[in-house]
């Protein structure tokens, strides 16, 4: 990527200033620079700050600018000094060559070697299968499946997992409240006790197991039930799990015993008021925690440690789980287990999700799981699930989030997603108005051949004339030329740093800003001209530029229309 480039170009001209005495008091340089985007563009398109090389050297940092600069070669870019920063303005060759790289790997095009890739075990929603999702779940949804798609694409090994608690009492719960349901459609006058789930969506599932004929055990029925409803919408929502991992399985396959019986083994556990206490606070939790009450009966820690040992067991090195923020507390507690177990506490990554605020008419409506509520499902029938989609991902996750239902509706630019998608839109229009033949309706119908015929097209992407490709008749439409390009470079290392942080969102507010750049470039520069290989040259930029956004609205999971 250019940055990095960028950076090298710094380096080697370093070590030769050093190695001419040029540099001061230093022999040699072990730290690392930074490349940015100037902040007042005249200045170049990527910066280099050295003032960091001012105390070693006992020189200012003007001054190390300008010496190194004296060792840096011109021949791609030209070079300024401004105070400690180095600045780079990019030249023609080297914006034909960010053209090349795109129509030579496509939708590849911005990946990079990864050196250390991980095997990473990605849980997320993991909702209990008592009902269907609320809102928060579908925030989880589409940033794990967002942020596995980027981190595939980084070069990671990513399996997706879905974690089922059934083997908790909220369990025979669902089945007490699903068996009065039944009674209920059965004309029985019979009343649901205060601790029942009371949703309306026991009754369509109580419809069923009698429609069905069912004996089935209740409890089982309406977890299967819900499990399938689950699974349904999850597919629909582009959420694809490499497996659902029931909690039951741990039982039966004598996991959680198994670490109850090796954590005492290794002196980690102890007795008191009749319970069995782990000694978390050993490995920096605020206190010990219960894993076995005085009935004899274990904690949802307890399992939650045999599948965490579960995981690792597996082979994997990396465990990425995305959580609600009340569970903040809940991570010290599995870091300790992992560590006492004989892992690194560090193999566990912990995103922690802030609330969904849902917006409509300029009110916040109110949500619950237990009663009536606002559901995944009933968003997404009211938006569309690549509204649903981009709007939970526009934000941190660990920022709160207003979900605007008109403005995610609205077909204005106003919308964050109608605005990225009209811009691959527009690309596919652009080039579909220059290469389809049209019907010109103000003149009786006349069939209007293409400019230049797609075939024509095709083959000239095989070999541009990229000495056209930048060429422009004014500074402004050159400007935007670059600025798009640039953009479209850009995304190397935006998919770089959303992998490492863990952040799809970036991808987001790079889209956008992909789209104003293509908008900006659409606003300056005529694409169909009278002179047939200007026109194709600029629709090379196009082409590349629907590459690059069908690309990022991949990754986030959102569909790239070619018309709207």
């Amino acid at each position: 990527m250019l940055k990095n480039y960028f950076i090298e170009v710094v380096k080697e001209a370093l070590n030769k200033a050093i190695s001419d005495g040029k540099m001061g008091q230093m022999s040699s340089y072990c730290g690392t620079f930074v490349c940015e985007k100037p902040k007042n563009e005249k200045f170049g398109d990527f910066s280099v700050n050295v003032s960091s090389l001012a105390r070693e050297a006992k020189m200012a940092p003007p001054q190390i600018a300008q010496n190194i600069k004296e060792y840096i070669k011109e021949d791609d870019f030209n070079v300024n000094c401004v105070q400690g920063f180095i600045n780079f303005d990019v030249k023609e060759n080297i914006l034909s060559d960010i053209v090349k790289d795109v129509l030579k790997n496509k939708k590849n095009y911005a990946k990079t070697e990864n050196k250390n890739p991980k095997n990473i075990n990605l849980e997320y929603v993991s909702a209990n299968p008592t009902g269907p999702f609320h809102i928060g779940h579908g925030r989880w949804a589409a940033v794990g499946s967002a942020l596995a798609n980027v981190l595939k694409y980084n070069g990671d090994n990513v399996f997706q997992e879905f974690y089922i608690n059934d083997a908790g009492n909220q369990i025979n719960k669902l089945g007490k409240s699903l068996e009065i349901r039944v009674r209920q459609q059965k004309g029985e006058d019979i009343v649901l006790p205060e601790d029942s789930y009371p949703g309306e969506y026991l009754i369509d599932c109580a419809k069923r197991y009698i429609e069905e004929g069912s004996t089935e055990d209740y409890a089982l029925y309406a977890e299967n039930d819900m499990l399938r409803q689950q699974k349904e919408l999850l597919k629909n929502f582009g959420v694809n799990f490499d497996l659902f991992f029931h909690e039951t399985e741990l039982y039966k396959n004598n996991e959680v015993q198994g670490c109850v019986d090796k954590l005492e083994k290794l002196g980690k556990l102890y007795k008191k008021d009749g319970a069995i206490w782990f000694k978390s606070s050993d490995y920096g939790d605020e206190q010990d925690r219960v894993i076995k009450k005085a009935d004899g009966t274990n904690t949802y820690l307890t399992a939650d440690i045999a599948y965490h040992q579960n995981k690792l067991k597996r082979g994997f090195d990396t465990l990425i789980n995305i959580w609600g923020a009340d569970h903040h507390g809940y991570i010290k507690r599995i870091e300790a287990s992992i560590e006492a177990l004989g892992h690194d506490p560090k193999s566990l990554e912990v995103l922690l999700g802030q609330l969904v605020n849902i917006v409509q008419n300029g009110e916040t409506m109110r949500m619950g799981k237990r009663k009536k509520m606002v559901t995944l499902g009933d968003l997404i029938d009211e938006v569309g699930v690549d509204a649903t989609r981009y709007w939970m991902l526009i934000r941190s996750i660990d920022t709160a989030l207003d979900f605007d239902i008109d403005l995610a509706k609205s077909k204005t630019d106003q919308n964050p997603v109608f605005y990225v998608q009209y811009a691959h839109a527009r690309c596919c229009s652009i080039i579909r108005k220059a290469t389809e033949k049209s019907v010109d309706t103000l003149d009786n119908n006349k069939i209007i051949p293409p400019s230049i015929e797609k075939a024509e097209f095709e083959e000239y992407l095989k070999n541009p004339n990229f000495a056209r490709l930048v060429k422009s008749y004014d500074e402004n439409s050159y400007k935007s030329i670059k600025l798009l390009l640039l953009k479209i470079e850009e995304f190397k290392s935006v998919i770089e740093n959303a992998a490492r942080l863990r952040a799809p969102y970036l991808l987001c507010k790079y889209a956008q800003e992909l789209g104003a750049s293509l908008h900006h470039f659409y606003n300056y520069t005529r694409v169909i001209t009278s002179d047939k290989e200007e026109t194709k040259a600029r629709m090379t930029l196009v082409y590349v530029t629907k590459i690059a956004m069908e690309l990022v609205l991949e990754l986030i999971g959102v569909s790239a229309p070619e018309k709207m």
